[in-house]
């Protein structure tokens, strides 16, 4: 090993010891200080007594001398000092270490991957410790309620942009275990989760190389099978959190599944609503494909002047040749099925298509910003081998959204 390495662990491995000997001490000083009054009845604890208490932390395990009494009008012991640090029954690791590997858990992609990481920042876990812990905080996190943004005394005029998406998760199915050979067993299951992207429009910046980056951005993530009603409810709860009422213009991005518009014209009424651009494209390609098959010159003959005519504001000539290729009658069967269906859809979507308008205010013509919210969840919960029970699942997607929102301080208080 490098000597200069094999100092600094040496070092670090003393100031480790130093600190847990240094805690241990602080916390026995609070337990011999402690009332022993019941924290519920207000009334003495009778036939008080010491009992050993041991408490693991991110320092090290710390051994403690607490006092317990009886409570008469509850009729069970009580621990005054485990209740004044919020420490549940029997509960042996501390809220920092709780908080640690919480976070330390929703950042890499498995388990064992967190044990790893812990002890690289110097603590022994178990994967077992790190599970149970995520689950007890996913609980906890399910009855948070979150208080809103405070507003600053004077704020200048902004935008809230809201985008909308949905991911395929993996999970264990009605059958998992059953043998593969055999017939008709559904050993996994796939399901969405809804999520969505929150931000201001002023947050939205681009890097020296022209990569967009937003500066600052709020997430939402339900589990799977969330009804759209609920998913719509905490989309709205958390855009209030951040200004919703308070923005002078709302825009939500959207590709163009039914549920989502039917959710966003519910619950954000007043919105402009803008059809993801990459999703009209993919719309139009469609149409090109069904016309021209593999001749790749062809078909981007046809669909480029098309998107440049979205792009600049001609939508309706867009949709005008739209219509006007339904009425030729030379289409082949499969080719009218396919021109008739997307036709409809961009007559349907005509008001959500003004990409220069919305180019030139500054709004976002892509939902890009939630579908990288979905990768990023999905490096955590769509790995390799990775087959999730529900409760799991939504316990720790509730623990990423704490995160990546920086409401984690709400856990602890």
């Amino acid at each position: 090993m490098n000597p200069l390495q094999q100092i600094e662990r040496d070092v670090l491995h003393q100031a480790r010891a130093w600190a847990c000997a240094a805690l241990e001490e602080q916390l026995q000083k609070q337990a011999d200080q402690v009332v022993m009054v019941c924290p519920q009845s207000g009334e003495r604890l009778s036939n008080t007594r010491r009992r050993q208490m041991k408490l693991r932390t991110v320092s090290g395990v710390v051994r403690l001398r607490v006092k317990i009494g009886y409570s008469q009008p509850q009729r069970r012991w009580v621990n005054p000092i485990r209740q004044s640090w919020a420490l549940a029954p029997y509960q042996q690791v501390s809220p920092e270490l709780q908080a640690r590997v919480g976070q330390t858990a929703t950042l890499v992609p498995t388990d064992e991957g967190a044990v790893e990481a812990a002890r690289c920042w110097g603590c022994e876990v178990s994967d077992d410790l790190i599970h149970r812990h995520v689950q007890d905080l996913g609980r906890k996190a399910a009855g948070l309620v979150l208080p809103l943004e405070k507003p600053p005394a004077q704020e200048a005029e902004f935008s809230l942009v809201i985008m909308m998406d949905g991911w395929m998760a993996r999970e264990r199915g009605p059958h998992w275990g059953v043998s593969r050979r055999q017939e008709r067993t559904e050993r996994v299951a796939w399901h969405e989760i809804k999520s969505a992207v929150i931000y201001r429009l002023d947050q939205a910046v681009q890097t020296a190389g022209g990569r967009g980056l937003l500066l600052e951005k709020y997430v939402v993530a339900t589990a799977p099978q969330t009804d759209p009603v609920d998913f719509g409810a905490a989309v709205h709860a958390e855009a209030s959190r951040r200004g919703l009422g308070r923005a002078q213009r709302v825009y939500v991005v959207m590709d163009g599944a039914v549920w989502l518009w039917h959710l966003a014209r519910e619950r954000f009424s007043e919105a402009t609503l803008i059809l993801d651009f990459h999703h009209a494209r993919e719309h139009l390609m469609a149409v090109g494909e069904a016309l021209y098959g593999h001749d790749a010159a062809a078909l981007h003959a046809w669909v480029d002047p098309l998107l440049d005519q979205l792009q600049k504001g001609k939508e309706a000539r867009v949709i005008s040749q739209l219509e006007d290729l339904q009425q030729t009658e030379t289409l082949a069967p499969g080719e009218a099925v396919v021109v008739d269906r997307e036709t409809r859809y961009f007559e349907e979507d005509r008001d959500h298509l003004h990409y220069q308008r919305w180019k030139r205010s500054g709004a976002p013509r892509g939902s890009g910003a939630v579908e990288s919210l979905g990768g990023q969840l999905q490096r955590r919960f769509r790995t390799c081998g990775q087959f999730w029970k529900r409760q799991g699942l939504t316990n720790l997607l509730r623990l990423s959204v704490i995160h990546k929102n920086r409401d984690q301080r709400f856990l602890w208080n």
